[in-house]
Order: structure tokens, then C-alpha cells, then sequence
């Protein structure tokens, strides 16, 4: 249902045990008869991708401090774990411990 003086979208309230339709505009009626709320949930979660140990070679290398034994060196990669305006993930795993961390930048 919308608004007749705005077009807006009007929004279900109950103001003194009286259910309504209101408008951000001031706009109140108390018509609501085939009017129904609908919610949809879209579950938005994305599964990591795990790098098996045999793939390791062929990713590339960088030059970092593993945060568990301190070594120098660690294979990384690139995953896109949130919503396509922000930036990627980057995954690290230690090239002699094979510790893995994640580095947000």
C-alpha cells in the first residue's frame, strides 16, 4: 500500500491497541484490510576455499612473518569472502609450518 499524498510506502504500526498504516510523511489510515508483511531471509554465507597441501606449489610467495614460528616466507592467496564493493581477503599459509592466517588490508 502507498501513501496518496507522498507515494510512499506505508508501514504497519499499532498506536493505542489500533493497528494502522503510517507514512514517514504523517499520512495514517486505518484501512488495512488485504494488507500482509512479508519477510524474506537470504542467507548471504560464502564458504571459504581451503588449499590442499599439493596445490601450495603452484601459489605465489611473499615475504612474510608467520604470527606461530616466526618464519619469513609464506604461499597466499586472494578470496572474495564478503560483498563485491570491498576488498578481498588474503590468505596466508606458512611455507615451513603451514600455519594458516587471514589478512584483511
Amino acid at each position: 500500500m502507498f501513501c496518496p499524498k507522498c507515494g510512499s510506502i506505508l508501514v504497519p504500526r499499532k498506536e493505542d491497541s489500533r493497528k494502522m498504516m503510517v507514512c514517514s510523511c504523517g499520512y495514517k489510515t486505518n484501512q488495512i484490510q488485504g494488507a500482509t508483511i512479508k519477510e524474506t531471509i537470504i542467507n548471504n554465507e560464502k564458504e571459504v576455499a581451503v588449499v590442499d597441501k599439493g596445490e601450495l606449489q603452484t601459489l605465489p610467495k611473499t615475504t612474510v612473518e608467520c604470527p606461530k614460528c616466526g618464519h619469513k616466507t609464506a604461499y597466499f592467496w586472494l578470496v572474495q569472502t564478503r560483498a563485491g564493493d570491498e576488498p578481498e581477503t588474503k590468505f596466508l599459509r606458512c611455507e615451513k609450518c603451514e600455519h594458516t592466517w587471514r589478512d584483511y588490508d
